[in-house]
């Protein structure tokens, strides 16, 4: 899964008629009349009651008396209606002798169960459905008990609605020729399977899938595999569904699909509506096979979809070569979804995805869009590897899935297939920095998460966060799972080199095809392929909260360094700083010559430990910032270093370069050095001309300016640098984008007129005003290049007047893309006119749709002027919001977006006293990181604040 942000056995029981299938789905007896026959929609919801529990464990995973192996799952979509019914017949190997099979349901309606022995088939059982609501599960009791060692078919009839929740099998909207128009799709992960069909909704219970949809006869229907058999429905070629859905007719269709491999629940996909699709190929080196490839959308949508076909296409053999394992399927389709809570989703053989992810429109995009496709098809596709023909064995080993997905999808392959997006060198600002800033607040948690049972994840969550159970699966879906787990992975490849982690990955791979994993099985296959112990060096780095600050103080022998939890408040004490982490040092020295070598043998694995150096050279820790950790100099080495990044030869390469800024402001936050420190480094690096370093100079800027965003003489100060800092730029580069520009050139030019903007630049507002000016004036766009729309938007509202906010809103109304969509809703929330900002408020909470909403409070919250009321507008509509969005991640964004910017102590106690009496389970990790956020930056405003105005006093006196 992409957040937004961020996968054959033979079945040995026999298969039964479909008329006794039918009739025990429904609750009845098999009869020789067809008048006892009732239509599936009539079937009854079962009395609620508790499922009693045999140990503590089965109060989180299911009991392991009986083991799916195959389902049949048959599932009819009426869109007219908005409901969904079927039946699913469940081939279970029993394992223990047992009278009572439960299994996960939630949100459904089920008929009577019907049990059949493989050797007793003429003597089915019945049970009733009774439902523990709060656990998601169903248990039917029969009369007789099923012997272990043997096979059992059980078989149940559902029925549910397709509503808009974003979650498991909901509806999706459109617009066509001004009327609203639906279509339905699947989003499983991580426990959602079970809201669309009746199954054991847990990873490590894989078994196999076929399909067959029952849709109206003008849409499509799509799924996990390629499509078998497709008919109009009729009496002589399908009489069993007759029986099933005593309504059909000529009107619908029948739709059958190839059986899956083994797959675990939550990458089961299908989908039905009025789509079309685009369609290529991929020869795949291993196989030899060529691999059909398709992209689903609406008709309004599809002519976007050309691009992330193409890199589909482009990526997917990589995998194949570089794993040594053959992509299973025989297709690999995409569907773009309009309404989609995530970013993506790796469904084996159906990745689906948000419009913003996965369309752009070649001949308006900007370079941001492509490379957000380009990122987000590779990280799927490679989950078609890890988490799909390799899953993790339970929720704790999730990183196994996304760390790998995101290293592997938007570094290794990505680097192959685009080396023009540096990715390697990107992947410190998106992953590397995001991964530190939140691994820094004692609200963060280790990448891999014990929760093996209800108890456990209780106790989790009273050491990480609130003394409080948590929703444990849409929790571990953050930055950690993902960008810290990548970062960890990206240093164990620098490491031991990447040549050697990939061949341990293969074996990997191949030791648990179609199986499930653990950490220790990842370790397993690296350590054979380079013959280290993996599973000691890295163990504290996956299963220990987290990071550590490599202190160095120079001796007269070399330097000497110490290791200390770090905290975005300064240094863990006591029980919160005992982990001895296994730290690769990668020290950068210079030769004879004045060349740059590397020490990759250099580890610190106690607490303090001294090497030998010669520290009158350059030197640098962590070379090519590959490191989970930061690194803290002594000042006068700080000023060498800040001396050698100037130099136009500096042997510290741009990924030191981008270490180098992200280190000294983060410590300067945790008063581990001055902030006139860091400032001196940054003001050292204006020639610098790679725009990865000026991107980081950039967003650690702005953060600053976001934290002294009430102290309006500071914020002064720091737009005058900014603005001295990139205006230089903006003059060299201009506001034209040409089409054969060096990606880097692009981006350095956006960059840099944001910065500007942002920084009141009135140069930069005269023009992006008077190019939104000229597209009110005549229609035509061109004089806003792709890459310059959010901020020619903004400007036009923050400076503009009704006209201008009208205009954006006809632009965010009748979007032609996803990005200028974005873009729109962003900027509107920037007006300071009052009665402009009730009508955003209206468009946020009413209008928006539910994966929007995200971005309005995102906007708000960054408008000084609304900053404190967006808080209030999410309390006051707090009820209405948290039933909107419950069942989503987007809950936790909402919390995040609105709250995390804030910086005063009566902020805090405010903030405490609202959500004291919440039910705060689904976004309470989200909370604590936002209570943490705002005590640092209250700490950061009360160390830094003198020293940051006598910084920039002096040198406002001294240019």
């Amino acid at each position: 899964m992409f957040l937004l942000s961020p996968s054959l056995l033979n079945v040995s029981a026999k298969r039964f008629s479909v008329r006794t299938v039918a009739c025990a789905t429904l609750g009845f007896r098999p009869s020789s009349s067809p008048h006892d026959l009732r239509n599936i929609s009539s079937i009854r919801t079962a009395t609620m009651s508790t499922i009693a529990s045999e140990s503590p464990a089965s109060k989180f995973r299911l009991p392991t008396n009986v083991k799916p192996t195959h389902y049949d799952l048959t599932i009819r979509t009426d869109l007219d209606k908005l409901t969904f019914d079927g039946t699913v017949t469940v081939s279970l190997d029993v394992k223990e002798e047992t009278k009572t099979i439960v299994m996960n349901s939630s949100k459904l309606k089920l008929g009577q169960a019907t049990a059949y022995t493989a050797v007793s088939q003429s003597d089915p059982s019945f049970s009733e459905p009774s439902f523990d609501e709060k656990e998601k599960r169903v248990s039917f009791s029969f009369p007789t008990a099923f012997p272990a060692g043997t096979q059992t078919k059980l078989t149940v009839g559902f029925a549910g609605e397709l509503n808009s929740s974003m979650t498991g099998y909901y509806r999706s909207s459109f617009e066509e020729e001004g009327k609203t128009k639906y279509y339905s799709l699947t989003q499983f992960e991580a426990t959602d399977a079970r809201s669309a069909f009746p199954c054991w909704d847990e990873p490590a219970l894989k078994a196999t899938y076929t399909v067959t949809m029952v849709s109206k006869a003008n849409t499509v229907n799509i799924s996990n595999m390629p499509i078998t058999s497709e008919k109009v429905f009729s009496l002589n070629d399908h009489p069993e569904l007759k029986t099933l859905f005593v309504d059909l007719n000529e009107e619908w269709k029948v739709t059958k699909f190839e059986t899956t491999p083994l797959m675990s629940s939550y990458l089961v996909a299908f989908a039905n509506g009025p789509f079309e699709y685009l369609e290529s190929s991929a020869k795949m080196p291993l196989s030899k096979r060529t691999i059909p490839l398709r992209i689903y959308a609406t008709k309004d949508l599809i002519h976007q979809a050309q691009f992330a076909l193409d890199v589909k296409a482009k990526v997917l053999p990589l995998y194949e070569k570089v794993f040594e394992v053959e992509y299973p399927l025989p297709k690999l389709d995409t569907l773009v979804a309009n309404d989609f809570d995530a970013g993506a989703m790796e469904n084996w053989g159906l990745i689906t995805g948000r419009t913003s992810a996965l369309l752009l429109d070649p001949k308006k995009a900007d370079l941001a869009a492509k490379k957000r496709v380009v990122v987000v098809q590779s990280h799927e596709v490679a989950h078609m590897w890890f988490g799909n023909i390799t899953t993790m064995e339970w929720w704790d080993y999730l990183y196994l899935n996304e760390g790998f997905a995101t290293l592997m999808g938007e570094v290794i392959i990505e680097g192959a297939a685009f080396p023009e997006f540096k990715p390697n060198s990107e992947f410190i600002t998106v992953h590397l920095n995001r991964a530190l800033a939140l691994d820094s607040k004692l609200s963060s948690h280790p990448i891999e998460v014990a929760c093996p049972d209800a108890e456990s994840i209780g106790q989790v969550y009273i050491s990480y966060t609130f003394n409080e159970q948590a929703d444990v699966y849409s929790q571990i879906f953050d930055g950690l799972s993902y960008s810290k787990a990548a970062s960890v992975l990206r240093m164990l490849s620098a490491y031991v080199g990447e040549d050697k982690f990939l061949k341990g990955v293969s074996l990997y791979l191949k030791a648990h095809l179609y199986a499930n994993s653990v950490t220790n099985d990842l370790w397993a296959g690296i350590s054979k392929s380079t013959g280290a112990d993996i599973i000691n060096f890295m163990d504290n780095w996956v299963k220990k909260i987290g990071f550590p600050v490599v202190t160095v103080t120079e001796t007269s022998e070399g330097i000497k360094v110490r290791q200390d939890r770090f905290l975005e408040t300064g240094l863990a004490e006591g029980a919160d700083n005992e982990t001895i982490w296994n730290i690769p040092l990668s020290i950068l020295t210079v030769d004879a010559n004045g060349e740059p070598i590397v020490d990759k043998t250099a580890v610190l694995d106690a607490r303090e430990k001294t090497f030998p150096l010669d520290t009158s050279k350059p030197y640098k820790l962590n070379a090519g910032t590959n490191g989970v950790y930061r690194v803290l100099y002594e000042d006068a080495h700080l000023s060498k270093i800040a001396a050698e990044v100037a130099k136009p030869a500096s042997v510290f390469a741009v990924e030191d370069r981008m270490g180098l800024v992200n280190d000294v402001l983060a410590l300067s936050k945790a008063a581990l050095m001055k902030l006139s420190n860091a400032l001196t480094l940054i003001d050292a690096l204006r020639n610098e001309q790679e725009y990865l370093v000026w991107d980081g100079i950039s967003a650690n800027l702005s953060s600053l300016s976001a934290t002294w965003w009430e102290d309006e003489y500071i914020r002064s100060l720091l737009d005058a640098f900014r603005i001295s800092l990139f205006t230089p730029f903006v003059k060299k580069l201009g506001y034209e984008y040409p089409a054969s520009e060096n990606p880097d050139i692009s981006q350095l030019r956006t960059r840099a007129i944001e910065q500007c903007l942002s920084a009141k630049d009135q140069s930069v507002i005269d023009e992006l005003k008077d190019r939104f000016a000229q597209y009110m004036k005549n229609g035509d766009d061109s004089v806003i290049p792709a890459d310059l729309q959010g901020a020619i938007y903004r400007a036009a509202v923050i400076y503009g007047g009704k006209d201008e906010f009208n205009a954006v809103k006809a632009i965010y109304d009748k979007a032609p893309t996803p990005t200028s969509r974005i873009s729109a809703m962003i900027a509107l929330c920037q007006t300071k006119d009052s009665a402009l900002l009730d009508e955003t408020y209206e468009i946020a909470l009413k209008q928006a749709r539910d994966q929007d909403v995200v971005y309005f409070l995102s906007g708000l919250a960054s408008n000084d002027l609304t900053k404190r009321s967006v808080t209030r507008l999410f309390q006051d509509h707090y009820e209405t919001l948290y039933k909107r969005f419950e069942s989503t991640f987007m809950m936790r964004y909402l919390v995040e977006t609105t709250y995390s910017g804030l910086s005063t102590q009566k902020d805090l106690d405010e903030m405490n006293a609202f959500f004291k009496d919440k039910d705060t389970s689904k976004y309470h990790m989200g909370l604590a990181q936002c209570l943490d956020s705002i005590r640092a930056r209250i700490a950061y405003i009360k160390h830094s604040s003198s020293d940051v105005r006598h910084w920039l006093e002096t040198w406002k006196e001294s240019n």
